[in-house]
């Protein structure tokens, strides 16, 4: 759900609301493919009533990729540990719970092509972050705590890759919650399956 404080509409819906319904409209039918019309209708509200609580369209992409984007960025600003290896774990796990806390809107940001400037713009957020976690990836290859015999930006895409496929399968309803899908992830990504 949204940070931005909530404003009363119409029937009833406040920013958060109107903003996951558009999120789920947008991963169901494509951001380009969702009109405005087709949101107030999925409302029930007249399009002046859905320009009450958001601008545009355009406004209503750019607030839900932020809720993904600046989950993963504050994990990346406040990774703690005191070696690479323990930052690395601490990205990997916190990138996990934002993806689960916020599954509908990383599931959004991967969904993401670039078509708008809305989107461009969040492509190259992403592409900072990985940037910084193939830094961190680096530092652990270089004090020796993870393989060095993988290139770093290699293994970034496929840490990320194993991560960001979980949009695709899990259900908040299941047996495991976001502590022990982190477990389970840093297990198989840094430890493998070999035994």
């Amino acid at each position: 759900m949204s940070d931005t404080p909530a404003r009363r509409g119409r029937p009833g819906y406040d920013q958060g609301q109107v903003l996951d319904v558009a999120v789920q409209e947008f991963i169901a039918h494509g951001y380009d493919a969702t009109s405005v019309a087709a949101l107030a209708d999925r409302l029930g509200l007249s399009k002046s009533a859905l320009y009450h609580h958001y601008a545009s369209k355009e406004q209503l992409l750019e607030v839900a990729l932020e809720e993904a984007l600046g989950g993963l960025e504050g994990v990346l600003a406040s990774a703690q540990g005191a070696t690479a290896r323990a930052k690395l774990e601490y990205v990997l796990r916190g990138a996990v719970g934002v993806l689960v806390e916020k599954l509908p809107y990383v599931t959004l940001l991967l969904r993401v092509r670039g078509n708008s400037d809305v989107e461009r713009r969040a492509l190259e957020r992403r592409r900072v972050f990985d940037r910084e976690v193939t830094a961190l990836v680096r530092a652990a290859q270089d004090e020796g705590s993870v393989r060095a015999d993988v290139d770093a930006s290699l293994a970034t895409r496929l840490l990320f890759g194993m991560v960001n496929s979980i949009v695709e399968w899990y259900r908040p309803t299941g047996q495991e919650g976001a502590a022990e899908l982190a477990d389970d992830v840093l297990r198989v990504a840094l430890d493998g399956l070999r035994r």
